[in-house]
């Protein structure tokens, strides 16, 4: 039995909390908190009322170190779920080594003046982390997250060495709006709106943005989508942990009229990242950009269809030549019914959870700062499966 501190009020979140509300027996007490409590007291009030726990909400500003510190020594969890922006992350992580308690995140840290990702900021903890005895677990979501337990269960179960992977992430729903994104809409855009990059032989090769386009055939009735190469920050850590790796590289499923309405605020510089003057007040267009668009919460009750995120690898067991496919189809009205939520909001948050069952039941508890696919695949797939995202090998004919 243990207690959690969940940080961030957002529809990941929401989903992790009422996942954990669920596995009760693992997850005896949780403590929800964000900037902006009234948000957290309305998961809790959904909690509340599907599942009858009563959970504690708290006020807490993640960029202050100090204040997380204070919150979390209250507190006294055993875990600190991060579930804010990837800005926070690294004050989250000083709160935890300050306080004395084991830390996840379900992405990697950008700094708030670089749309720039990588890893390099947080593996950096990992002394730090192995001295005080704690464990950091980062990117436990789906992708990243899911997809490197996949690669690591391909590792384990599948092939002897992977040369090549591709992980292909569709999200074949249609919310019926102009324009909306389906997770906080300022991550969405600088991920999306920056170079793409591939691992080739050794080395990072980068293209231009959303330059490279294939037709990929989706499983399950979903058909062919055209996929547009995107760099991931799971690739970062993929290729210095699959065994024989050669190629690596992300793709992701966009709309035209997704892609028409980027390239527009591409040109009339609405997803810039640094201040513009505005009435004598600084404005970031990308954060003014933001508040306009859809609350990616509210898409729920409208979006329709599934996703189908996945790992196309190739390799070779006892010589031969091997290919699978590992993925999960989740559908948006399903998730919806459960939750409320849509399916991009849950293939998030029920990993995070995952990822926290497998820390606070010693599972995967080791000191130092790890990613998912250092982890045993085993455990976490099979607890996947039960809180609502099955998973599927094939052998596809290519």
């Amino acid at each position: 039995m243990a207690k959690v501190l969940i940080i961030g009020a957002g529809g990941v979140s929401s989903v992790a909390t009422h996942k954990c509300a669920q596995a009760a027996h693992i997850f005896s007490e949780i403590v929800l908190a964000s900037r902006t409590k009234s948000k957290c007291d309305a998961i809790a009030a959904s909690v509340k009322e599907r599942y009858g726990r009563d959970i504690e909400t708290a006020q807490v500003d993640a960029d202050n170190v100090p204040e997380l510190v204070a919150l979390i020594k209250k507190v006294q969890p055993d875990l600190v779920m991060n579930i804010a922006l990837p800005y926070q992350d690294l004050h989250i992580m000083d709160a935890c080594l300050e306080a004395g308690v084991n830390y996840l995140d379900t992405a990697n840290y950008e700094p708030l003046d670089d749309a720039h990702f990588e890893y390099k900021w947080q593996w950096a903890y990992k002394e730090k982390f192995e001295k005080a005895g704690l464990c950091a677990l980062l990117g436990s979501g789906f992708d990243p997250g899911v997809t490197n337990v996949f690669c690591a269960y391909a590792q384990k179960h599948l092939f002897d060495e992977i040369h090549v992977l591709d992980i292909i992430d569709a999200n074949a729903g249609d919310h019926g709006l102009p324009f909306a994104t389906n997770f906080n809409p300022e991550i969405n855009l600088r991920e999306v709106s920056a170079p793409g990059r591939y691992w080739e032989r050794g080395e990072w090769v980068e293209t231009d943005p959303l330059a490279w386009k294939m037709n990929f055939d989706f499983p399950e009735g979903i058909g062919k989508k055209n996929c547009y190469l995107m760099y991931h920050e799971e690739l970062e850590s993929l290729v210095q942990n699959l065994k024989g790796i050669r190629r690596a590289r992300f793709w992701m499923t966009f709309g035209d009229a997704y892609l028409n309405h980027l390239q527009v605020f591409k040109n009339v510089g609405l997803i810039g990242i640094d201040p513009i003057k505005f009435q004598g007040q600084d404005i970031v267009p990308i954060q003014f950009l933001a508040k306009l668009l859809p609350d990616p919460a509210s898409l729920g009750p409208r979006t329709v269809g599934k996703t189908c995120i996945g790992c196309l690898m190739k390799g070779v067991k006892d010589g031969e030549e091997k290919t699978y496919y590992i993925y999960n189809i989740c559908d948006h009205q399903a998730c919806y019914r459960e939750l409320g939520s849509q399916a991009i909001s849950y293939t998030t948050g029920v990993p995070a959870m995952v990822g926290a069952m497998m820390m606070v039941t010693g599972k995967w508890n080791k000191p130092g700062v790890w990613n998912m696919e250092q982890m045993d695949p085993d455990p976490f797939l099979e607890e996947l499966a039960k809180y609502g995202l099955p998973w599927t090998v094939i052998e596809p004919a290519l």
